[in-house]
């Protein structure tokens, strides 16, 4: 960093090296700094999201072992039978609903097994238990999809980092 940040003419002077050679370098060096703090930050996005996955997955047998079904709802779902009108069930929890409806930008609000059940959701269901239009719902449920895919390409791109940066470690 001291050699990025001193002057161009001294630094030609003390190293008795031409001003264009020592631009090369200090550009160089810009580079490794640069890479080594993408290289920090992709690192600490991974642990991150792998604390994120530790965690939900946590949350999310906590509560498998203390949810029950009610037997009427159990069979609307296992057999697939839909009720349309405004009385439709959804296999949606209250908890997803209430972030769709209040939240701005709810796709960015919900965990992505959340996002895959709106995306699995009948677009008229949806629209039915937020009480929307259905191009407004089905415009959540596209919203919902991007930010899924999202997700995945940014979790592809880390794995990606990691195995290259990985490989780097083992060069001498």
């Amino acid at each position: 960093k001291v050699l990025i940040d001193v002057p161009r003419s001294d630094l030609a002077e003390e190293l008795a090296q031409s001003q264009t050679k020592v631009q090369v370098l200090q550009d160089t060096l810009q580079q490794v700094l640069d890479r080594r703090e993408e290289e920090r930050q992709s690192r600490q996005l991974l642990e991150l999201y792998l604390e994120a996955l530790k965690n939900e997955d946590s949350i999310l047998s906590k509560a498998g072992e203390s949810e029950t079904v009610p037997r009427g709802e159990m069979d609307v779902v296992d057999t697939g039978t839909s009720r349309t009108g405004p009385s439709a069930q959804t296999a949606l929890s209250d908890q997803i609903l209430a972030a769709l409806k209040e939240k701005p930008a709810p796709e960015l609000c919900l965990d992505s097994q959340d996002l895959e059940l709106v995306l699995k959701e009948d677009t008229e269901a949806l629209a039915s238990a937020l009480r929307w239009d259905k191009q407004k719902a089905d415009a959540l449920q596209q919203a919902c999809e991007q930010e899924l895919s999202k997700r995945l390409q940014q979790v592809q791109a880390l794995h990606s980092l990691r195995s290259t940066s990985k490989g780097k470690k083992t060069l001498p």
